[in-house]
């Protein structure tokens, strides 16, 4: 059985038929968490219908619940996202306010429900921008009760402009992008463990404090 459970979420604008550069940096970390013996499932947002709101269910075919049960039932959570115009998607800002609005959910301890997670993220783009959107996700997953580790915010830019995209320039053999997916894997691993056998004490960070 394994011993962690990670989900990804793929916030590229394209549905799961076609061909993500940001799908394609998460398997140098899904490499890892595969010899680690980490379960892990990606989901493409752009594949389901997510209304807009801060709410853990929206109701009327909203499908995030879909989503909210699985990052529940994780330890590690990693939002992928390209970059346009220099920020990181629409769909990952969706998800974000979407995860805003479990916050209020709790453990049985009384924790948020994101207490005891740990969160990274994974960025691709033909310009800047990376370090702003990550600065972004990862500060939003720590506001809501992610654990962050250290250096979990693994990415990839090509030239500014138009130009070959991550898969087409053969980004896939860059000595820093590998370097920093490796660390972000391992990362996250080890801090997840930690938490899965010494959780967070419910002192002072209850939803009813």
């Amino acid at each position: 059985m394994n011993e962690l459970k990670a989900i990804i979420l793929n916030a590229s604008l394209k549905q799961s038929d076609e061909p993500s550069n940001t799908a394609a940096l998460i398997e140098k970390v899904t490499d890892i968490f595969k010899k680690e013996k980490v379960e892990y499932e990606m989901v493409r947002l752009a594949d389901y219908n997510i209304r807009y709101g801060i709410s853990d269910d929206l109701g009327d075919g909203d499908e995030w619940p879909q989503i909210f049960q699985k990052i529940k039932g994780a330890d590690i959570v990693i939002l992928g996202t390209p970059i346009w115009l220099g920020e990181k998607s629409s769909l990952a800002a969706l998800a974000i306010e979407r995860i805003y609005g479990g916050a209020g959910v709790t453990n049985d301890k009384g924790q948020s429900v994101y207490y005891n997670k740990v969160g990274g993220v994974v960025i691709t783009g033909n310009e800047d921008g990376a370090k702003t959107a990550a600065r972004s996700i990862l500060f939003a997953l720590s506001h809501v009760g992610f654990v962050i580790p250290p250096n979990v915010d693994t990415y990839w830019l090509g030239e500014a402009g138009p130009g070959p995209s991550y898969m087409e320039a053969e980004g896939s053999v860059n000595e820093f992008t590998d370097k920093h997916a490796t660390m972000e894997a391992y990362n996250l691993i080890h801090l997840a463990r930690m938490l899965k056998n010494n959780p967070i004490p419910a002192e002072g960070n209850t939803m009813d404090n």
